[in-house]
């Protein structure tokens, strides 16, 4: 079989999308080398590469899909997709246009349905830009693939999307992650960070659903100085977190890593900053899944997040829940972790056996069951 694939963002995105990507096709191509992947990137990446045979990187040829590579990626590809492919999978919500003319299987992952439910979040503009890109995917598309259960409800919901068409496929927490760093790369990352005691993480874009501003608020309230580091960026929402954060004079104990170090630097390092950690904060309002919950379970870091949405969906007892409205409910779990070592240590080995249930085989396994299917 001929696996086509939009590789877009698991060339160029170093956040969750990209994350999916790139765990997904290297999964695929390692536990299913007997097929061929074709993954369509509109435009070289000088940061990532995939050295597996069975895979090819397919980009435009011409001047004009060099020159307006956004259009190649959602028109003029298609052709080569149709002489190429046996079945196309859009990994991030996106088919071409003109994919319902397509003979082949058409599969699309959906990923979340937030500027829907809370589309105040949104420039009114990009909100009618992804309800009609998502729409029209999830029309056209033989199968769709939700990453979690709020997905599949969230597209019934806002779609009417029958729901023998969707199909849930937890999203995979990449290898790196159950890998366990040596004392020597320790040293390297608390060299490379200035890291000189245990810190809290927080994972994620600086957007106001990711809830970084109220992380900071029941940090100002801690009677402690262990320090937040952030991994992620923003830009109107990251001011006010550094207006309250000056405000506080809390400036010296948040570190924005992305300020000092590249986006690829910091992805190849997260396994042992995880690892590193003394808990991951991430109580975020809304998630389609929310992986950086699955990757420091996978890595032994234990977890403070959000009491419902997808973050649930990982199993009972692996996390310690807040109520993601309340500043005082995550200072509590703060604290909690602190004074109960015990509880800390439980919560380490509850959450590495739930990653087990993420590992990348078993993610390819299930997906290539639905390719097949199709």
């Amino acid at each position: 079989m001929r696996i086509g694939f939009d590789a877009k963002r698991a060339f160029h995105n170093f956040t969750g999308l990209g994350n999916y990507s790139r765990t997904l096709i290297h999964s695929l191509a390692n536990s299913f080398p007997e097929h061929h992947y074709l993954l369509f990137n509109p435009k070289s990446s000088k940061s990532i590469r995939f050295h597996q045979s069975s895979i090819q990187e397919v980009k435009p040829t011409g001047m004009l899909g060099s020159l307006f590579p956004s259009v190649w990626r959602s028109r003029w590809m298609l052709q080569e997709v149709k002489e190429n492919c046996s079945l196309y999978h859009g990994l991030s919500h996106e088919l071409p246009y003109g994919a319902s003319r397509l003979s082949i299987p058409k599969v699309v992952t959906m990923h979340d349905l937030i500027f829907e439910s809370s589309p105040q979040q949104y420039r009114k503009t990009d909100v009618l830009i992804y309800r009609r890109k998502f729409r029209y995917a999830a029309e056209v598309s033989n199968q769709i693939v939700a990453i979690s259960e709020v997905t599949k409800r969230d597209l019934i919901h806002y779609y009417q999307i029958p729901e023998q068409k969707i199909k849930v496929v937890y999203q995979a927490c990449d290898q790196r992650f159950y890998t366990r760093c040596t004392p020597q790369q320790r040293e390297a990352i608390r060299k490379r960070y200035s890291l000189s005691s245990p810190y809290w993480l927080f994972v994620g874009s600086i957007i106001e659903r990711k809830n970084l501003l109220r992380v900071c608020e029941a940090l100002s309230k801690l009677d402690a100085t262990m320090p937040l580091l952030v991994v992620g960026k923003g830009e109107q929402f990251k001011q006010r977190v550094i207006d309250f954060l000056k405000e506080k004079k809390l400036t010296q104990q948040v570190i924005f890593l992305e300020d000092h170090f590249t986006s690829s630097q910091i992805y190849q390092d997260l396994p042992v900053l995880y690892q590193m950690a003394f808990a991951l904060i991430y109580p975020s309002l809304k998630e389609g899944f929310g992986l950086p919950v699955l990757e420091a379970m996978a890595s032994g870091c234990p977890v403070i997040t959000s009491n419902h949405t997808s973050m649930t969906e990982t199993g009972p007892n692996t996390a310690l829940l807040v109520e993601p409205l309340h500043t005082e409910s995550i200072l509590e779990a703060m604290k909690q972790l602190m004074l109960q070592p015990d509880q800390r240590e439980q919560f380490i080995q509850t959450g590495i056996q739930a990653a087990l249930q993420f590992t990348p085989d078993k993610c390819a396994q299930h997906m290539m069951n639905l390719y097949l299917a199709l």
